[in-house]
């Protein structure tokens, strides 16, 4: 309440407002009043909204989310562009433009000014615009489902795109034109502005919309929004758009936007991951990637600073993201979809990333880290990771196709690890991802952050999963479903076990299925869960009934490897232990071991096992004679009787092995064996096997036979009862053996043993005895004996004899004269008395005995001898008694003692015990006078014989002794002295040399030709003799080198003396004749450096000898000169210490490199020296073989270049310059890319890089490859490459296909005509493709896919008719499937053996055929009934329904209206008593609507009709609409009066159906069988056929075979493949010149490459003739030869073939010209031969015969110029002669003229490679024709083996016991059958079986498989 004055009347009273006016201010209301306020919000409310939503919560900067808000609009704005739906965000931070802003613009439909005053609205969704509100998506209609959803219909609440500005800056400005407006709109939203209106109390929610024309920003006057005039002047040429600019941009916003540019751009491409990739998402890896409607969204970001390149992004370029790294690390996925209550659905797929080989594949986000840091926790706790996923949850959430980014779902029941263990590892469940896309169903806050119930409503129980599977959902468990592709991804995928020690590849037949029995790799050990598991590691099962226990034999992996590797599944193979029990091996899955159980546990587990088994055996003696262990017998003692018991560890005595499977055929037996150990060997003496009675042991009897000497024993071993076999399992049986031995007994006899020879006269030698007991056996001495020895003429004496072992006399010596060295014979007796036989005669031979003196002549005691002679002794040994002796090293020496270095003389008496003791001459050196010596003459090894001494007096010897050397100088005579040095000049002779020589007494000895004879000098072969007497020695030639010394030797050599005299010769150098020059280094220099090594320059004599005599000013009399030689830093010096002068500075002007010679002169003399001039330092790079780079280079993409880049390091001067290792690189656009063929980058020794042959993929245009290389930090000159990249028109890129899309497909009909195409890469048809490589695919189902569907019906390309059109196949009267359905139709061309390029799916609606008759739901049982009272006995039918169906069973006739009527009549036309209806009438009718009527029928009570007949219901249609009449409907009943017989009659017709079904079943059953073995004998008689005819295809080839031998067909095939490429490899002449790449099919290619010749002679002249051609590319069109003359710029010459006037062009049959009307006008010479007739062409052989007939015309070929011009002359008589050319090169033109270089043609080597290329030689094509048919005879043998096997199998099936058991029961049944309808008083009619049929035939029939494919279906299901 106020109270109005005169003051706030103003204020208080406006208009609008209702007062309400009292007396007081506190005046009671006499009644209730109303105000009218206005609550509009403040302006915070909307400024400040995306403060309070975009709070920063998950650990995440929401500013990413909030330009999302923007991307929203942008997509529902273009969600109807059929073009591209262009999305730009520019983040516009350039100062120098303004201050900071973001702009989102989009190519949307835009929006009038009333749908921008509503998007200014806050909170006016898309559902509230109604009323006066126009909508900025008026006439909203839900979209359809689309896979994903979608389908762009995310922008909804009104709320997020305000939101968004205000979070991101203060300011927006709306600008927006919509396609059929001629204005755009503006709108300001501004905080500021808000401010202002509130400050000045105006209307905040108000303002103004500007509108004005496209690209007028005079209204921008602000420098703070300069930018605005370059966004608005874009708007020139756009029919429609939507700008929004955010300016007022927080700082820290823009920091972020700045900073982490790459991170928020991966967050956006996340979360429109499948709006801009499509539903299947970024399948990088993908070959071939659907072309969707998805494909046009083109997101991009741009960033534009002050003073930096911008940057800019498409989101589609992205691929980092997290979608693309799931979807490209996944191996496989699973798909599914919840339905919820409503209308809200779930797509779901989850992925699968495998564990490979060491680590998961599992991406790690760096938003959500997988592994904790854990760093700063405490060292007592750790952090249990959950695997791959981590603490991950499974599933991101998608609304309508875009991210929802906080909110997930941990996982479902369904994929939760079990807590069991489940069918795959735990550790599988956490390498799985998913996504669930949701639609429209769901709530999310208006800012699209979190779901509101999405996780609640997916985990309700009434929420149902199906699984999608192909496409097609299906209702199965859908746990039980995700655990089997769990557990087939685990095996498939995981390489989880490592599997190491490779063995080898093995084949194991213990499989029974064979295509599983190979191949099977081997291994030693696995690594597995941390363990390592080896052979001969003892190991358990688990999960394996019953559980064995063994040891690892070998570990299996399926599949051919080498090596180490990682894989999941394999088999184990152990051998079960303990194997005594179980001596058998199993081969079980690795997974099946028991990783927990420890070894002890199994060890202890065989332990017991063995107690089983037999031990030990138990021994008794019952009669006494015990054999003792070790026991020793005399010969004859006998071994008593055994008694043995077979006893286990247990102690109990067992028979036989324990164990079930043994059974009664393992009984144990004992077998005795005594075995004597002789050294011969081991000898069974005795062998016995006993077996246990039962109620008696085992025993062994009485033995007393052993009497042979020797260590024995004797073994009892346990054996098996059949074989006899000591060891089971690889375990020996128990066993026990005594080891005894036998002696001899008491001495009864004796010999003598073999005597030690020699016998020697006084040496004692031994007599040996053998002593035996009465076997023989050799027995000891034990009493005391004196033996007694006797011989004639001897005395013989012995010291003793021993006992014990080795009886021996000895010591026994003999004495006597023996006439001779060699001895004498004797007999000597041996008696030892006591013994039986006591006496012993032996031979014996003695000799003489050991020396005990020496004999020695001549007797005087003094021996005159000469010095230098020798003195013979004869010496004789003697023995004791006086015996010339004789004994091994009988050595006699004789020692000269009286002077130094005597010789020794000694003699060997060895052999006769005498000998002449004689040696070398006494020789004593300087003796002057006579000189006494002494002899002292001994054996050395006889200590005991005394020596014997001689005197000898030695005379001076009269021999040469001395040798004496002269040089005579004139009349003087200087003595040269042994090792004399002489200087001489070099190169001279030394005259007058003499020599002298004298004897031991110093007395001169004349020289005599026999003494010169024995003289020789060293320096000279041939001496003159005649000097030599007279004392002259040759002359001697000085050496002509002073290094080279002469070493002069005088010798004279005789019996008695060796004498020498030496001296040496040193020459000295001669005066100045030459210079040498010398390089001290190498002598290589770089263009441009100086030569680092030096020069030195010697004077030297004649002879080559530094002079020595030089000094330092001769260098003023050096020069030095060369071609090219830079003289300026020419340095020469004087080197004292060695003479020499030395140059340097030596350089060269730039020139060509090579060997340089440099002249050097001093006065008259000169040397030359050469040097190695070599390339510069690298200064720039060249390419090799690149000539034309000016000009681009055409390339088609995909395709490599047509030669490799090699390039070549050179100098500044062009030289190539050999330095190795210099990197080069190649430098391109980010949009061509390259594939290296070689992966050198690197400079060779000779400074060339071969990059390789680089494939190129690029879009169309041109493109530029720079190389850049550096050397020593320089940056070198390098080339760059332009590329003018073609689209490949060979490669097919999408299957084009037409049809009647209008027409409708009846079931069992036609389909319309299907034309197809291949378009390649340039849109452009491809022509000549084979029809076989096109075929049609057709399945049955609902969705559309990319996988297809297991069932596939095949069709193949139809003949071409009448239609001429090249690249089109058509698929004509295909049959339309049988059964009515949805049906996917697929064309696919086969690129290659494993590449199939697919067409987009055509679904097809399969709709029923004509109507044909009526049917029933489901057959009824045959009906009998009776006339009572009861209605249940009288009902003929209740609830049968009866359809309208086509010829093929499927229900039709919807849209039918009309009756059926209903009437019964007799099988017997005769009889007239009928039963009738209820209410006596005859017929009933049913009303028949949407093709469908309801029957019940009932008889009338009492109804007339004969008893225990059959009557027929018959159901007539009347439909007035339908043009044709429809079948009626019979069925059969049986009639009775008496209610009790036709309860008894109704049972036997349940019976009689269901044997009538059954029965039907077995025929069809086995007629579908013989139908098969008939159609498999066609097909092995089809195989064997076509198998013969390859065989005798082949035989004409001269190509025998083997009956069907695949390894010798391999065999030939290989050969025969080597022998082609041998061929291909030959060399032979090709076109170098580069042909031009066929970017487009209207380009043929140059003319040097359309034909090939081959002659090389007329390749040659024809080359030339059209050299001016070579070069010219042609092509089919005007337009394709225009394209390449705007491509090069007007440098390639083109020939376009529609421009030929074809009409001019020669016929190509037509004959020589001298040839007409068929006869010849003249005899021509030289073989003339049209040009055109030796061209043959690869390909495109019309349109070639066109380009060579215009450019050859009539051109001949004949062999040379005579013969050119007598033809000529000849047919110029009669017609006009074309022109000619001969094999030699020479040419006549058509007018005539010949001779010049001009028609010359110049040799195949000028040509420059531009010449045609030789074919292949005719073997290459023999070849190709045999390995064709030699792989189709492989073929056929393989099909006819396979046909044949597969016919056997089906015999032999048919003959089992369990077919023969089919066949009695169907004779059963059908005798069954008889009798049933015999009571019914039935007659047996096959119409009943085959209606029983009918369902079954139908089911088989119902599907569009084969007929072979369907027969083999139905016995399945009926073997089944």
């Amino acid at each position: 309440r106020k109270e109005i004055t005169e003051d706030n009347f103003s204020e208080l009273v406006q208009g609008g407002v209702t007062l309400y006016l009292l007396q007081t201010v506190d005046q009671t209301l006499l009644s209730a009043t109303k105000e009218r306020i206005d609550f509009l919000p403040h302006y915070d409310t909307l400024v400040k909204s995306g403060i309070y939503e975009y709070y920063a919560s998950e650990g995440q900067n929401p500013l990413p989310f909030a330009l999302a808000e923007l991307i929203d609009n942008s997509l529902s704005a273009t969600s109807r562009n059929t073009g591209i739906r262009s999305i730009q965000i520019k983040l516009l931070f350039d100062d120098s433009q303004g201050k900071p802003a973001v702009a989102v613009i989009d190519n949307g439909r835009g929006m009038t000014s009333k749908q921008l005053n509503n998007w200014a609205v806050y909170r006016l969704s898309k559902f509230t615009r109604q009323g006066d509100f126009e909508s900025d998506h008026s006439g909203y209609v839900r979209p359809l489902p689309v896979p994903r959803s979608l389908n762009s219909d995310i922008s909804y609440f009104g709320v997020g795109g305000k939101q968004a500005v205000f979070f991101v800056g203060q300011s927006a400005r709306m600008i927006s034109k919509p396609a059929d407006s001629q204005d755009v709109h503006e709108f300001v939203l501004s905080k500021e502005d808000f401010e202002k209106k509130e400050k000045n109390k105006e209307a905040i929610y108000s303002g103004f919309i500007r509108n004005r024309k496209p690209s007028d920003s005079t209204h921008i006057t602000s420098d703070d929004e300069r930018f605005l005039h370059n966004l608005i002047l874009e708007e020139r040429d756009k029919e429609s758009f939507t700008a929004v600019i955010i300016t007022g941009v927080q700082p820290d916003h823009m920091q972020y936007l700045k900073n982490y540019f790459h991170l928020w751009t991966r967050q956006l491409a996340h979360i429109y991951h499948y709006y801009i990739h499509g539903p299947k998402g970024n399948e990088t890896n993908a070959t071939v990637k659907d072309v969707g409607p998805f494909n046009n969204i083109d997101i991009q970001i741009s960033l534009f600073e002050k003073g930096k390149v911008p940057k800019i992004v498409n989101l589609r370029e992205i691929k980092d993201d997290m979608q693309t790294l799931y979807i490209n690390t996944a191996a496989d996925s699973f798909e599914f979809k919840a339905h919820v209550e409503g209308e809200g659905i779930v797509e779901g797929i989850i992925r699968y990333h495998p564990f490979l080989y060491d680590k998961e594949t599992y991406p790690d986000d760096p938003c959500f880290p997988s592994k904790l840091n854990d760093d700063n926790d405490d060292d007592d706790c750790f952090i249990v990771e959950k695997g791959a996923r981590g603490k991950r949850p499974i599933f991101e959430c998608f609304w309508n196709g875009r991210l929802i980014p906080y909110t997930t779902v941990e996982d479902f029941d369904w994929c939760t690890p079990p807590k069991k263990r489940g069918l795959a590892p735990i550790e599988c469940y956490n390498r799985i991802s998913g996504a669930l896309f949701t639609n429209d169903k769901f709530q999310v806050s208006t800012n699209k952050l979190t779901f509101m119930d999405l996780e609640l409503k997916l985990k309700d129980k009434n929420t149902l999963f199906t699984r999608i599977f192909n496409g097609q959902e299906q209702r199965m468990k859908i746990d039980r479903e995700f655990a089997l592709w769990l557990k087939d991804c685990h095996e498939k995928y995981d390489k989880q076990i490592k599997f190491t020690v490779y063995k080898g590849i093995t084949t194991r037949t213990d499989l029974l299925s064979k295509r599983m029995q190979s191949p099977w790799t081997v291994y030693s050990a696995i690594e597995w869960d941390g363990k390592t598991y080896k052979t001969g590691q003892l190991v358990k099962t688990i999960k394996t009934l019953p559980i064995f226990y063994g040891t690892i034999e070998n570990f299996f992996l399926y599949g051919d490897h080498d090596g180490d590797i990682f894989a999941t599944g394999g088999e184990v193979q152990i051998a079960l232990e303990p194997q005594a029990l179980y001596a058998e091996r199993k081969t079980i899955p690795i997974s099946k071991l028991d990783r927990t159980v420890s070894e002890k546990a199994v060890k202890k587990y065989i332990e017991d096992e063995m107690a089983r088994l037999p031990d030990r055996l138990s021994v008794t003696w019952p009669e006494g004679d015990e054999l003792l262990p070790n026991e020793t017998r005399f010969a004859g003692t006998p071994i008593g009787a055994l008694r043995i018991e077979i006893l286990n560890k247990k102690g109990e005595a067992m028979q036989k092995l324990p164990g079930t499977s043994h059974g009664g055929s393992k009984k144990l037996l004992v077998e005795l064996k005594v075995v004597l150990h002789s050294p011969t060997g081991n000898k069974e003496i005795i062998s016995h096997i006993s077996q246990h009675g039962g109620k008696w042991p085992y025993w062994f009897k009485k033995m007393e036979n052993l009497q042979k000497l020797g260590n024995y024993t004797l073994k009892l071993q346990v054996v098996l009862n059949e074989s006899n076999a000591d060891t089971y399992a690889g375990r020996p049986l128990p066993s026990k053996i005594f080891k005894f031995t036998i002696i001899e007994g008491k001495p009864e006899k004796f010999s003598v043993g073999l005597l030690e020879l020699p016998f020697r006269v006084g040496v004692p030698f031994n007599i040996p005895l053998e002593l035996q007991d009465e076997f023989g056996h050799a027995t000891q001495l034990t009493t005391d004996f004196k033996p007694i020895l006797e011989a004639s003429g001897l005395t013989l004496r012995y010291e003793e004899i021993t006992k014990g072992t080795n009886c021996i006399i000895k010591g026994v010596t003999a004495k006597g004269c023996i006439n001779s060295y060699q001895g004498k014979n004797f007999n000597l007796k041996v008696t030892l008395p006591g013994l039986k036989e006591d006496t012993q005669i032996c031979k014996i031979r003695l000799q003489p005995g050991p020396p005990r003196q020496l004999k020695v002549k001549p007797d005087s005691e003094v021996l005159k001898i000469e010095n230098g002679t020798a003195f013979p002794f004869q010496v004789e040994v003697l023995d004791e008694s006086g015996n010339i002796t004789a004994q091994p090293k009988l050595i006699v020496h004789c020692k000269f003692i009286g002077a130094s270095n005597l010789p020794v003389y000694a003699v060997d008496c060895s052999n006769a015990g005498t000998n002449i003791l004689t040696g070398p001459a006494i020789q004593v050196q300087n003796i002057k006078k006579d000189q006494i010596l002494k002899a002292k003459i001994e054996i050395p090894s006889c200590k005991d014989v005394p020596p014997v001494e001689k005197m000898i007096k030695l005379l001076p010897s009269s021999h040469v002794a001395r040798l004496q050397i002269l040089s005579m100088d004139g009349q003087k005579a200087i003595q040269i002295k042994h090792q004399d040095e002489i200087n001489w000049l070099a190169g001279d002779v030394m005259h007058n040399l003499i020599f002298q020589m004298y004897d031991e007494g110093e007395r001169e000895i004349h020289i005599t030709p026999a003494l010169a004879e024995k003289i020789k000098v060293n320096w000279t072969p041939k001496i003159n003799r005649d000097n030599l007497i007279q004392g002259l020695l040759p002359d001697v030639k000085i050496p002509t080198s002073v290094k080279d010394v002469r070493y002069c030797l005088i010798t004279y050599l005789d019996d008695h003396v060796s004498l020498e005299s030496a001296f040496t010769v040193r020459p000295l150098p001669d005066e100045p004749k030459h210079i040498k020059c010398k390089l001290k280094g190498p002598n290589t220099l770089q263009m441009g450096e100086e030569l680092q090594s030096e020069i030195d320059v010697m004077i030297t004599d004649q002879y080559g000898n530094q002079v020595q005599t030089v000094t330092s000013s001769c260098i003023n009399s050096l020069g030095v000169s060369g071609p090219g030689l830079d003289k300026s830093n020419l340095k020469i010096s004087w080197q004292e210490s060695t003479l020499t002068m030395r140059i340097k500075g030596i350089r060269f002007k730039p020139c060509l490199p090579g060997s340089k010679e440099l002249c050097f002169a001093w006065r008259e003399f000169s040397d030359f020296l050469r040097v190695n001039l070599i390339a510069g330092s690298p200064a720039k790079l060249q390419l090799v073989d690149w000539p034309d780079l000016d000009k681009p280079i055409a390339v088609i993409n995909g395709r490599e270049l047509q030669k490799p880049l090699v390039v070549q390091l050179c100098d500044q001067w062009g030289n190539p310059s050999p330095e190795p290792n210099v990197k080069i690189s190649l430098m391109k656009s980010n949009n061509l890319k390259i594939v290296l063929s070689n992966q050198q980058h690197k400079t060779d020794e000779n400074g060339r890089a071969n990059l390789g042959i680089i494939g190129i993929h690029a879009p169309r245009g041109e493109h530029t490859l720079q190389l850049k290389a550096s050397y020593n930090k320089t940056i070198l000159d390098c080339p760059v490459i332009t590329l003018n990249v073609l689209l490949d028109p060979e490669k097919p890129v999408q299957l084009n296909v037409k049809y009647d899309k209008n027409a409708s497909f009846p079931a069992g009909g036609t389909f319309p005509d299907f034309m197809v195409s291949v378009l390649s890469e340039d849109s452009n048809i491809i022509k000549n493709i084979n029809p076989a490589r096109i075929t049609m695919k057709m399945w049955e189902g609902l969705g559309c896919g990319t996988r297809m569907a297991i069932d596939v019906t095949t069709f193949s390309c139809s003949k071409v008719k009448d239609d001429k059109e090249d690249g089109f196949f058509y698929f004509r009267d295909k049959v339309i499937p049988e059964r009515v359905g949805n049906y996917n139709i697929q064309f696919t061309f086969a690129m290659d053996k494993t590449n199939m390029l697919n067409s987009d799916q055509i679904v097809v609606e399969v709709v029923p055929n004509e109507p044909v008759r009526l049917s029933p739901d489901s057959l009824p049982a045959t009906p009998a009934v009776s006339n009572v009272r009861a209605v249940t006995s009288r009902t003929l039918v209740k609830d049968l329904h009866l359809h309208v169906v086509d010829e093929y069973n499927n229900r039709t006739g919807i849209d039918l209206v009309g009756r059926i009527i209903a009437k019964i009549k007799s099988p017997n036309d005769e009889d007239t008593e009928i039963p009738q209806f209820q209410g006596k009438v005859s017929t009933v009718e049913f009303p028949f609507d949407r093709g469908s009527a309801e029957i019940n029928l009932v008889l009338a009570e009492n109804s007339p009709g004969r008893d225990s007949s059959e009557y027929i219901l018959v159901f007539e249609p009347d439909l007035p609409t339908l043009e044709k009449s429809l079948e009626p409907y019979h069925l059969s009943f049986m009639f009775y009066n008496d209610f009790k017989k036709q309860q008894q009659m109704a049972t036997l017709t349940r019976e009689r159906d269901q044997l009538s079904q059954s029965i039907g079943v077995y025929r069809n059953w086995f007629d579908t069988t013989n139908q098969l073995v008939t159609e498999m004998k066609c097909q092995a008689k089809e195989a064997e056929t076509r198998e013969t005819h390859l065989k005798n295809e082949l035989r004409k080839h001269q190509i025998d075979l083997p009956q069907t031998n695949l390894q010798y067909v391999d065999s030939l095939i290989k050969q025969k493949m080597m022998d082609q490429e041998g061929v291909m490899k030959q060399p032979r002449r090709t076109c170098t010149l580069p042909n031009y790449p066929k970017g487009n099919q209207d380009i043929l290619g140059k003319i040097a490459h359309l034909a090939q010749i081959e002659d090389n002679e007329a390749a040659k002249v024809i080359s030339w003739h059209l050299a001016s051609d070579m070069d010219c590319v042609v092509t089919l069109t005007t337009e394709a030869a225009r394209s390449i003359f705007d491509e090069t710029q007007g440098r390639q010459q083109v020939l376009p073939l529609d421009s030929i006037y074809k009409k001019t062009l020669p016929d190509w049959n037509r004959p020589l010209p001298h040839l007409r009307n068929g006869r010849i006008c003249f005899r021509p010479v030289g073989n003339p031969v049209f040009a055109r007739d030796l061209l043959t062409f690869p390909d495109n052989a019309e349109h070639c015969q066109t380009v060579f007939g215009m450019l050859l015309g009539d051109t001949i070929i004949i062999d040379n110029l005579d013969a050119a011009n007598h033809y000529r002359k000849e047919v110029v008589k009669i017609t006009h002669c074309p022109t000619l050319l001969t094999r030699e090169g020479d040419r006549i033109r058509s007018n005539g003229k010949f001779g010049g270089l001009q028609n010359k043609a110049p040799p195949m080597d000028k040509l420059r490679g531009m010449v045609f290329g030789a074919p292949m030689p005719k073997l290459y094509s023999t070849l190709s024709g045999q390995i064709d048919l030699l792989q189709q005879y492989r073929t056929a043998v393989v099909k006819l083996d396979n046909a044949n096997k597969d016919l056997e199998s089906q015999l032999r099936s048919l003959n089992t016991p369990e077919m023969q058991k089919k066949k009695q029961e169907l004779a059963e049944q059908e005798k069954n059958l008889k009798l049933i309808e015999q009571k019914l008083g039935m007659t047996p009619s096959d119409k009943v079986t085959e209606t029983f049929l009918q369902p079954v035939m139908l089911e088989m029939c119902d599907t569009p498989i084969p007929p072979k494919r369907m027969r083999r279906d139905t016995l399945k299901k009926l073997y089944g």
